[in-house]
């Protein structure tokens, strides 16, 4: 990422809080200002010793420094640093915010984990980058000059001595800040892998345990951690040697002054008070010194983070939607008119000029053998993906020009895998739903046959039911997943094979519910079990992303050799089970 870019990102999260900044820089330049007056009192003190003068009012002077100016810059420190952790918070908001709103397209690109990575770790590095860096930047700046101002007024030759020391070895640091931002954007990288393997893991974890593959798959972790120990070790490295660096100048430079101070005190050139004010005032060097090293090396590792970040913020999102805007109404039309769609450009087309129209409430299946582009038709519907070419059509009207919110809100959908999300039974069934009421959800869940269910459940419908749902079984799951879809009361109810594992009794029970449903909604199917498609009032057969018939059961039986093929396969007669 560009160094001017870099810049214009930090900058973006800096402004809400540049006056607290600005506050907190304030109070560190003023206890940096008290403590450079330190050594000016110190000499003021051994002139007056040396002069046999009262040294109380100046005692009392340099306590007050001291104290105060300790006092001052800690107030300061605590005001960035509080305001690096509301950095930090707000980039985290604006993050997940946006990586909520992701489009399909975008998550299919990338891992999840490294996405976590981004929004967990990135965003702490910009802690030091955001304040820190920049205060330190300006303190160290100021201070330094400052003092380089007052050791010329003690003395130019004492000065020329001291900064020829300090840009012997000082410049040795300019070398290796650049390779820190690169080491640094490695480490997370690296991090950002790892999650991603444990992503993958903890999603499949009983896959992994009953394949016995734990083993492997702790090795997989350990070659992205390996890569982000050498990174860090290598950030490490880098960041030791710009310190040692900058502390090397600075001492190699006092035994400079002290030797040349010294002979220049024996000529009388200067006073041994110069010479104490000037080594103290070079001790009060390697504060501004090492201030400038920390800063530009923060800001190093904060810009390999906030390209990161800015990774993100150029991902493509989906427009803000109002939430729980869920109209009632007449069932919703439906119709695809000459619609084409791949999901990436170097892949096939999955659709190739589909066409069919649903008018209205009743139940619609799909059916076709894998990959005909079933699924593919409710995603299009839902706008998780545009169409490249062709229609998809609501009520007459293109969904790329329905508001979001209100095209997702008149939709129930219930996908293949009816995941749940970690939480209660009750979260889970109102997610869609968040203002039924009690009575509400007691239908729906009588409507599922869930009721005896909830009943046995310790805590009832609080019950936490797990990561992913894990302490339900995977029918239970499809029964949520349909109960959280009808509790919403859609216009347009899409099931994706939502009954493929249920029980034949719990099947029959759920199929009297979608045609319940149906009477007043329009309800599409995508099914593989075609026991559920002899139920429908129409059929469409998809075939190589085509449409290939559109009819009833017991037409497309008779004229149809795919759809009697399936059928055949599947052991269906040509009666209707309904």
């Amino acid at each position: 990422m560009p160094a001017w870019d870099t810049w214009r990102a930090l900058r973006a999260h800096i402004r809400p809080h540049r006056a607290v900044i600005a506050v907190g820089g304030l109070l560190g330049l003023t206890g940096a200002a008290m403590g450079l007056a330190q050594p000016l009192a110190a000499k003021a003190l051994v002139d007056a010793l040396s002069e046999g003068e009262s040294i109380a009012g100046v005692l009392i002077l340099l306590t007050v420094l001291v104290l105060l100016g300790g006092a001052v810059a800690t107030l300061g420190q605590y005001l960035l640093e509080r305001t690096a952790e509301s950095v930090v918070l707000a980039a985290r908001r604006q993050l997940v915010v946006r990586l909520l709103r992701l489009r399909l397209p975008e998550m299919d690109r990338t891992q999840p984990g490294d996405l976590m990575s981004r929004v967990i770790a990135d965003t702490t590095l910009l802690r030091q980058a955001t304040t820190q860096s920049l205060v330190s930047a300006v303190i160290g700046s100021l201070t330094l000059l400052a003092t380089l101002v007052l050791m010329g007024v003690l003395d130019v030759v004492l000065l020329g001595v001291s900064l020829a020391a300090v840009a012997l070895i000082g410049g040795s640091v300019v070398l290796v800040m650049p390779r820190i931002a690169q080491a640094t954007q490695q480490v997370q990288g690296a991090v950002g892998t790892m999650a991603s393997v444990l992503e993958r893991a903890f999603g499949a974890f009983r896959t992994i345990k009953a394949a016995g593959a734990e083993q492997r798959e702790a090795s997989a972790v350990e070659v992205a951690a390996r890569a982000a120990w050498r990174h860090g070790v290598r950030v490490a490295k880098l960041q030791s040697l710009a310190s040692s660096a900058a502390g090397l100048a600075v001492q190699v430079a006092f035994l400079a002054v002290l030797g040349v101070g010294g002979a220049r005190v024996a000529s009388g050139a200067i006073g041994v008070s110069t010479l104490v004010a000037f080594l103290l005032l070079l001790f009060q060097l390697v504060s501004p010194v090492s201030r400038l090293v920390q800063a530009v090396s923060q800001y190093q590792v904060g810009s390999g983070a906030v390209a990161r970040i800015a990774q993100v913020q150029g991902l493509a999102t989906e427009p803000a939607q109002c939430v729980d805007t869920r109209p009632r109404g007449r069932p919703a039309a439906v119709e695809f008119q000459g619609v084409r769609f791949r999901y990436r450009a170097d892949l096939p087309e999955v659709h190739r000029g589909i066409s069919f129209r649903v008018d209205g409430a009743g139940t619609t299946a799909f059916v076709g053998p894998s990959g005909a582009g079933k699924t593919t038709v409710f995603g299009l519907i839902e706008r998780f993906y545009e169409a490249t070419g062709g229609r998809v059509l609501i009520d007459g009207t293109d969904v790329r020009d329905w508001p979001l919110g209100d095209l997702r809100a008149a939709i129930g959908y219930v996908e293949q895998d009816a995941p749940l999300l970690a939480g209660t039974l009750r979260e889970n069934i109102v997610f869609a739903a968040r203002d039924a009421t009690e009575d509400d959800i007691r239908e729906v869940l009588t409507r599922t046959r869930l009721d005896a269910l909830v009943d046995g459940l310790p805590d009832g419908l609080d019950t936490p039911v797990g990561h992913r749902g894990s302490t339900l079984s995977g029918g239970e799951r499809q029964r949520v997943a349909i109960a959280r879809a009808l509790l919403r009361r859609p216009r347009l109810l899409l099931l994706d094979e939502a009954t493929s594992q249920l029980d034949a009794a719990n099947e029959r029970a759920l199929r009297d519910v979608v045609a319940d449903t149906a009477l007043d909604t329009t309800v599409l199917v995508v099914a593989h079990r075609l026991s559920t498609v002899t139920a429908a009032d129409r059929i469409v057969v998809l075939d190589a992303g085509r449409v290939r018939a559109i009819g009833t059961h017991e037409e497309l039986f008779a004229s149809d050799a795919l759809y009697a093929g399936l059928a055949a396969a599947q052991l269906l007669t040509a009666t209707p089970v309904r």
